[in-house]
């Protein structure tokens, strides 16, 4: 892959995490042509450390208000993609890619590639769908093997896996991608948007390939999908009803978002209680209105 390559950042509020990861891309063995930082309307000193960073071609947008992840990779990735870059490499704040991480995802021919991720000690932990079921009704989670579920270590994998769905964490899309299928939805806030991304490019007939040599090291543990009566349960059920009743192949499986709330509703005495019975039925409710498939616009 040759051509002009732009890190999209999104961060809120995580400025140490946010140093961390600048350094990282300060140390690639192949520097982007632009890094763009998103700061989603940060209280913390994360200007500080924006203002203070040394980082070839870094840009700062700074919202007026916190967007979530989905309207800050929004406005990242429109940012590059209106300044002419070829290809946009979008990822957290929490993230820390190896020195040659880079140089290898550009070996790789594709148009859609993710690096594949680890945890400090080295152990892998990229939780890319090998499947991601939107066919069967009765798969209750759709994602049904991640490449950290079928694989033991980074040496066990093929060097490239084909993947169903990514996150915005080490993930290299390509210009024609981005002007046959438009922007992440805004709308989702904060998760499943890289999801939906992922099924629309998709659909398009893009496939996507995890990079088994491209490393890229994750400072934080996988904790949050369990906080399910906390305020960001809201947003994993709602977003998760969305992708059903958006890309569901069937009527069976476009009908589970009822069934799941319904269980989530009788089982409350056992787990989440009356808040995470209202997270599921908001979310329910919410969900039938963004059912539309969000329009091709790069605008």
């Amino acid at each position: 892959m040759t051509g002009s390559v732009a890190v999209v950042v999104v961060t809120y509020n995580r400025a140490d995490l946010l140093e961390k990861m600048l350094a990282g891309l300060g140390a690639l063995e192949r520097a982007p042509e632009a890094v763009y930082v998103v700061d989603n309307f940060s209280s913390d000193h994360t200007p500080d450390v924006l203002a203070a960073s040394t980082l070839p071609g870094l840009v700062t947008i700074r919202t007026s208000e916190n967007l979530g992840g989905a309207g800050g990779f929004r406005l990242g990735l429109k940012t590059a993609y209106d300044r002419g870059h070829d290809a946009m490499w979008l990822m957290d704040d929490d993230v820390v890619p190896a020195p040659d991480c880079l140089t290898r995802l550009l070996e790789v021919d594709g148009s859609c590639l993710i690096a594949v991720r680890e945890d400090r000690a080295g152990a892998l932990v990229e939780k890319a769908a090998l499947r991601f079921d939107l066919r069967n009704p009765l798969a209750i989670r759709p994602k049904t093997a991640s490449i950290d579920s079928t694989y033991p270590s980074r040496a066990a994998m093929p060097a490239t896996v084909e993947v169903e769905n990514v996150a915005f964490e080490g993930f290299l899309v390509r210009r024609e991608v981005v002007e046959k299928i438009g922007l992440p939805d805004p709308s989702y806030f904060i998760f499943y948007d890289d999801v939906d991304f992922a099924i629309r490019a998709r659909r398009a007939g893009f496939a996507i390939r995890a990079v088994r040599d491209a490393v890229l090291v994750r400072q934080l543990d996988f904790d949050q999908q369990h906080d399910l009566a906390g305020w960001k349960g809201y947003y994993m059920y709602r977003n998760l009803f969305v992708v059903h009743l958006r890309y569901g192949e069937n009527p069976l499986v476009r009908f589970k978002p009822w069934l799941i709330a319904l269980a989530v509703v009788l089982l409350s005495p056992l787990r989440g209680g009356r808040a995470e019975v209202r997270n599921v039925t908001r979310g329910l409710r919410d969900a039938r209105r963004m059912r539309q498939v969000p329009s091709r616009s790069v605008d």
